[in-house]
């Protein structure tokens, strides 16, 4: 078991969050999850997860002091797709910080992403100034630098690549299209395993106060890593434009550097 105090509240038990959860269990952590459909605490409790519905809405809110009172609080929140959702996303955040300096939570990490980079045609890493050009990259940043800002707690910031692995099968993203453009550009995607493998080590060395670019290492191009990941689940092949538009290519200093983590999969070996 790691040396953090053992209890720890996930807000956000989505398709990472659950399967973080479970593996923080089997690390023997006590472990608070969040949601906010009633339907799914009967879920969350039945894997052992002690179940908390939690909603930050400008309708209404549902806040229970008790999730918040853990050693470290991991949000996985991301702003839906809607435009209405992503302007809201930063009020639900700093109603997510007051709960958290009420709790007197001493770390938390914000599972960020990595469209608070734009593409502008470079390599990326945790030294390069963030400057998304989507209303969700704006509205994640923004999120971060509430959290940063406050210095009741630490908070770490983990941006993840797009994300891949059970339930989420690349070869199903394109399959059967024509015309994709962008066909060059490099690919900057993170395996749900290390996803995992990152969080925990984060936990493991307390490797608080950090940014972390959670991202393969690998950047094969996008019309050769979908295509190959359509054949391989015997899908319709995907047919991409033979061209170079704007793109970015994700790196991390500080995996290495601060973790000495080594990344489980590689994209190339996907394909």
């Amino acid at each position: 078991m790691y040396s953090l105090n053992n209890k720890i509240s996930i807000l956000g038990c989505g398709w990472y969050g659950s399967a973080l959860a479970k593996e923080l269990l089997e690390n023997g952590y006590i472990v608070k999850g969040s949601t906010t459909t009633p339907d799914k605490l009967a879920i969350l409790q039945q894997a052992g997860i002690l179940p908390y519905l939690i909603n930050f809405t400008s309708e209404e809110d549902i806040i229970n002091n008790d999730f918040f009172d853990c050693d470290l609080l991991i949000i996985s929140i991301p702003p839906k797709r809607s435009t209405a959702e992503q302007h809201t996303f930063l009020s639900k955040i700093q109603k997510v910080s007051k709960a958290a300096v009420n709790g007197n939570i001493p770390n938390i990490i914000f599972i960020s992403a990595t469209s608070v980079y734009g593409d502008y045609n470079q390599e990326v890493n945790e030294h390069t100034a963030p400057d998304p050009e989507t209303e969700s990259g704006k509205a994640i940043l923004a999120a971060e630098q509430n959290l940063t800002a406050i210095p009741d707690f630490t908070t770490t910031i983990l941006r993840f690549g797009g994300l891949i692995g059970p339930g989420r099968d690349p070869g199903r993203f394109f399959a059967g299209k024509s015309a994709i453009p962008n066909g060059k550009a490099p690919v900057n995607l993170i395996h749900l395993s290390d996803c995992i493998g990152l969080t925990l080590r984060i936990i493991e060395k307390q490797a608080f106060g950090y940014i972390f670019n959670g991202c393969a290492t690998d950047h094969p191009t996008r019309s050769n890593f979908y295509t190959a990941a359509a054949s391989r689940s015997g899908l319709e092949m995907p047919q991409f434009k033979d061209e170079l538009l704007n793109w970015k290519s994700v790196h991390s200093i500080y995996v290495a550097e601060k973790l000495n983590y080594e990344f489980k999969i590689t994209l190339n070996s996907l394909v």
